[in-house]
């Protein structure tokens, strides 16, 4: 159902204001062809309205010829700032960005951050940001399960489907994803709400049970019959099951590129607000899912690049899979058990 531009600038204006957005500060929100034009416009209207300084820089898509789906995660390659020093410099001239475009997974981000401007990613429709509006204490929660996972030196996984997972940890830092910036250089996306952090390199081993009711994404397709990998040196070795195992393993096999089989982020959903169910009710063009990977105490994991979490890892193939039922422990502690989370 849709909502107002009223309701979405008043949920721009409470996550501007979590952002800590000042007056006269210079906001640049980011867009390509594929923006919602309602989350465009109520985000001019909020920023302007708190005085900030605002822009609109429009950039034309690529790798379109090149993934095999619309959905912007689908093909991790160039982006529409690869070599285009003039919209890069505008974006470090920034104190804030609002990219309703998707710059995930590339150099450029990382180099404009570390300038100190803040990355605010927001491309679900409309009715999904109202509905998961950060708040303060979707940062406590986040935040005290990051601590967990920069912790530990060790996640273990399970499930009734047969998951046995062992990941090594150590090597990386821990991602805390809570909805909005109010750091100078950091990067969040609304919604979110979960914490993760990524195996040391070559290490992670054991077996995955994607199960019926699992969730492949960018495919957005909940999972019907069950998918299994076998884990070895980091790497899924082994893609075995029936259509739904051969859909992934041929889907992948369009990459040409052994990195797409790695084992990626690791983490739990810590959103109360999102649903497991709600990808069923979408088409597929119109959400990228943050719903099934955000949902509350769900086991996310991904194959593919690391370098968002400070790795050398690149690949332009990156598959989220939230798993359900999934029993997860950090060292000796469990975090989620049978999925509901236990330490919150």
């Amino acid at each position: 159902m849709a909502i107002s531009d009223f309701q979405l600038i008043e949920a721009w204006r409470e996550v501007l204001t979590l952002s800590k957005l000042a007056r006269g500060q210079n906001v640049t929100v980011l867009t390509s062809a594929s923006t919602h034009p309602q989350t465009l416009r109520c985000a001019l209207i909020a920023a302007q309205s708190m005085g900030a300084v605002t822009n609109q820089l429009d950039l034309q898509p690529v790798n379109g010829e090149k993934a095999f789906s619309r959905d912007s995660l689908a093909y991790l390659g160039t982006t529409p700032l690869t070599s285009n020093r003039a919209a890069i410099a505008a974006l470090k001239a920034s104190d804030l960005v609002l990219d309703l475009m998707t710059l995930l997974f590339s150099p450029e981000q990382h180099d404009i951050l570390k300038g100190g401007t803040k990355i605010l990613l927001a491309v679900e429709p409309p009715e999904v940001l109202a509905r998961m509006v950060p708040t303060q204490a979707d940062k406590t929660r986040v935040l005290a399960a990051a601590a967990r996972l920069g912790a530990a030196r060790e996640m273990r996984v399970t499930s009734p489907a047969g998951t046995s997972l062992v990941c090594p940890m150590g090597e990386f830092g821990p991602t805390a994803e809570y909805g909005f910036v109010d750091e100078p250089g950091r990067w969040d996306h609304w919604p979110s709400g979960f914490a993760l952090s990524y195996p040391n390199d070559h290490t992670a081993h054991g077996t995955i049970v994607i199960d019926r009711g699992d969730i492949l994404l960018p495919q957005k397709r909940y999972v019907t019959s069950p998918i299994v990998l076998t884990v070895e040196k980091g790497y899924a070795t082994r893609i075995e099951g029936g259509v739904d195992a051969d859909l992934l393993r041929d889907y992948m096999e369009t990459f040409r590129d052994p990195e797409g089989y790695a084992i990626s982020h690791i983490g739990w959903g810590l959103q109360p607000r999102a649903r497991w169910s709600t990808l069923g009710l979408y088409d597929r063009e119109a959400t990228i899912g943050m719903d099934a990977r955000a949902f509350e105490g769900n086991f996310l994991f991904s194959l593919g690049p690391n370098n968002e979490g400070g790795g050398t890892r690149t690949t332009t193939c990156h598959i989220d899979i939230p798993l359900r039922h999934c029993t997860v422990w950090l060292d000796d502690d469990v975090m989620v058990r049978d999925g509901h989370v236990v330490h919150a």
